[in-house]
């Protein structure tokens, strides 16, 4: 993915209201940048960090720039908007980056599935084996040198977790890919500290037969590029119960 028009350095005052932060400008000059992340975003949002904006040529937007980067002060660059994620996912599944989801002919995205209504982001059909529901998630979370997911509780993804059990109970294959979108992320594990039931469901989900992938992205200001898969590191304080 090449960002067209390039990306512009500003330099971050303070994130708010979630969608929100507010930015000083190469000119000096302070503006408000729309922000398309829900998360936390822990340690990707401190005062003083780099930030790299795209720019809207829509006129009907109230804020025509959207946060897609952050440098952090330790050199670490970060993918903060979140639709990326979908975005490189499908990239490298077409690119056959992602070798464990080769073979497929047909993709489509936001299928409804499942017994609590959900969308799968990525449905892949018409391949060698059985179809192939994929979920994608966006990790960002670097804390004492590991990488974690999630950053809040999320009981959307406790659900989503849930129907990809279901998936894999009903013969299909079950996937949830973490794109890592953050270069300081050598590995990605369930942040248990964070949302124990959460991680909790994604050992069950484990051991049920879906399959965890970890992919991270290479990040310039220039381009993002889905390249290198990473260890999914189990937690094994648990033991499950289904």
């Amino acid at each position: 993915m090449i960002f067209d028009p390039p990306l512009k350095q500003a330099t971050l005052i303070k994130r708010y209201k979630r969608f929100l932060a507010d930015v000083i400008l190469a000119d000096g000059s302070q503006t408000t940048i729309h922000v398309a992340n829900t998360g936390a975003m822990t340690g990707c949002a401190e005062p003083g960090d780099t930030v790299w904006y795209s720019t809207s040529n829509n006129l009907k937007r109230k804020y025509p720039f959207s946060w897609e980067l952050t440098e952090t002060k330790q050199k670490h660059r970060i993918c903060v908007n979140t639709i990326r994620a979908n975005q490189l996912v499908e990239e490298a599944i077409t690119a056959g980056v992602i070798t464990e989801l080769t073979g497929y002919n047909s993709l489509r995205r936001e299928v409804k599935y499942g017994s609590e209504n959900s969308k799968i982001d990525i449905l892949l059909t018409d391949g060698p084996q059985a179809d192939v529901y994929v979920e994608v998630k966006s990790a960002t979370l670097l804390d004492n040198n590991l990488g974690y997911f999630p950053d809040a509780v999320t009981t959307r993804g406790q659900k989503h977790l849930r129907e990809l059990i279901e998936i894999v109970e009903s013969g299909k294959r079950a996937v949830l890919l973490f794109a890592v979108m953050h270069t300081g992320i050598n590995s990605v594990q369930a942040a248990k500290h964070i949302d124990n039931k959460y991680a909790e469901l994604i050992e069950l989900a484990s051991q049920s037969g879906v399959e965890i992938l970890a992919y991270q992205a290479t990040i310039t200001k220039q381009q993002l590029l889905l390249a290198n898969k990473l260890p999914f590191k189990a937690l094994i304080t648990f033991t499950i119960k289904a």
